[in-house]
């Protein structure tokens, strides 16, 4: 789970700074997908917006700040407004992951390129701050990725998994929706979900890294 230091000022802030684009951005890219797939609801409920006000759920964020694991407010989407409901449902799903591997290769490379500064280079004394927050975004944003990647639901991972999957197990999963989030938690207090997410971690970690950390 996503941990930080309560009683260092200076970790807080940067945790602060690294966890909302991940979290807008991630909400963001579900909502745009939606929309440009002709689903006109994320529109009109304010969701086609960077304001993280559209996006955070205060329970969600509040879990988040204190157990290390939370949620956002979930992207509403009536799949009966695509072409191909369970395609247009995955490639929603797909677009929250995506974002956040983006945001975390974004944060590498910006981080690599701060090695060629000479000595702090133009940011003076707050470089190092500056660096902490790239690794810290990286590290925040595969995280995200990895664990929205899990196939149970609500979870991303099983919308994408029931587009790749046949009709009859797509229905099968969509079931189990009423248990997902319940299974989830057992996953999360049982220290399970770390086992699942070390492998999808390392393999995001390893395609975005390219060997730069």
């Amino acid at each position: 789970m996503l941990r930080f230091a309560l009683h260092d000022p200076l970790s807080l802030v940067l945790w602060v700074l690294a966890i909302l684009p991940a979290i807008v951005l991630h909400e963001l890219a579900h909502a745009v997908v939606a929309y440009r797939l002709g689903d006109p609801t994320p529109r009109y409920e304010g969701r086609l917006t960077l304001d993280p006000r559209a996006h955070i759920d205060p329970i969600g964020a509040l879990m988040l700040f204190l157990f290390g694991f939370g949620w956002a407010r979930p992207v509403n989407v009536n799949p009966y407004h695509f072409a191909n409901g369970r395609r247009g449902m995955m490639l929603v799903a797909l677009a929250g992951p995506l974002a956040n591997v983006t945001l975390a290769w974004l944060s590498g490379l910006l981080w690599e390129a701060m090695l060629w500064l000479p000595g702090q280079g133009m940011l003076g004394g707050i470089g190092p701050a500056v660096r902490e927050f790239f690794v810290l975004s990286l590290r925040v944003n595969l995280w995200l990725a990895a664990f929205n990647l899990l196939p149970i639901p609500p979870l991303d991972g099983s919308r994408i998994l029931a587009g790749l999957v046949s009709s009859r197990q797509a229905v099968a999963l969509a079931r189990m929706e009423a248990y997902g989030p319940l299974l989830l938690v057992l996953l999360i207090m049982s220290g399970v979900s770390q086992l699942l997410l070390q492998p999808i971690y390392r393999i995001l970690q390893m395609l975005v890294l390219a060997g730069r950390l």
